[in-house]
């Protein structure tokens, strides 16, 4: 059973060693249904509007990282809270620094893959926020985040590799039988 009460307060929020606020977000992620009932490999994404609504633009789950947890255990957290989505969260995309707008101070940010396995009906913040599935592109065009922009891109470019792995890896076997 998922908690559904989001965490507040910032008492076990943590800082980097210049003082900047660390925050962890996921891209929630799943392949996109066919027709047919059969899974593709197209991606999509799960974005949310912010607690302001969908006029200040969409993003991805983020929030502050806290002293109790590891950054995965956050990054799962967030995606929960914000997103109403369990799933797989996978090697970190990257980190970077950027100003928030909001409070005119400098943060510290981690991105990871979320691999979505399971999508809540009931979530903590569903009565504040709005979570819409879309095509990479679209998610690219509506995200208000560049730095979120380039983790999708990092994104999107490992899932390719992989699947381009994995089609050599299937050709090979299919040459040595």
């Amino acid at each position: 059973m998922a908690c559904l009460v989001a965490r507040s307060g910032r008492e076990l929020q943590r800082y980097d060693n210049m003082g900047r606020r660390q925050v962890v977000g996921c891209i929630p992620y799943r392949f996109k249904n066919c027709g047919d009932g059969s899974i593709g490999d197209e991606l999509e994404v799960l974005v949310i509007t912010s607690q302001k609504g969908q006029t200040q633009g969409m993003m991805f789950p983020k929030g502050g990282w806290e002293l109790d947890e590891s950054v995965e255990e956050a990054a799962s957290r967030e995606s929960l809270e914000e997103a109403g989505v369990l799933g797989n969260v996978e090697d970190g995309l990257g980190r970077w620094n950027f100003l928030s707008k909001r409070h005119g101070t400098f943060y510290e940010g981690f991105m990871f893959p979320l691999f979505v396995t399971k999508q809540l009906d009931l979530w903590p913040e569903k009565s504040v926020r709005q979570r819409i599935w879309m095509t990479v592109d679209e998610a690219r065009e509506v995200c208000r985040h560049w730095w979120m922009k380039e983790a999708l891109d990092i994104l999107v470019e490992r899932r390719t590799s992989l699947q381009q792995l994995q089609k050599e890896e299937y050709a090979l076997s299919c040459s040595l039988s």
